[in-house]
């Protein structure tokens, strides 16, 4: 993902969010997506793909980024109601944009 960061920040881009969703392939449950801004000067040790931390590690590594002061982030999520009256796709859609 550095590739593409760097190559955005050359391009002028000062905000670079990632952003992830998850309950998509349950079939019950709601959709959650989050986005976050790291500073460009912060470095979080361990952060890589959540699926290969351990649960320790995670929750270690949520304090951290969620309490960070220079760290912006939110959350979105959207409701098994919602998901059946405009489908898992639009309702990712709007995870994400809230």
């Amino acid at each position: 993902m550095s590739k593409f960061e760097n190559r955005f920040r050359k391009e002028g881009f000062s905000f670079i969010a990632g952003i992830d969703e998850a309950g998509r392939g349950p079939l019950a449950g709601p959709v959650v997506a989050a986005a976050c801004i790291l500073p460009f000067k912060v470095f979080f040790e361990h952060l890589n793909d959540s699926k290969k931390l351990t649960p320790e590690r995670r929750d270690e590594l949520y304090a951290n980024i969620t309490m960070h002061q220079e760290v912006c982030f939110g959350i979105g999520v959207i409701d098994v109601d919602t998901i059946d009256c405009i489908n898992i796709l639009q309702a990712t859609f709007l995870a994400m944009r809230k």
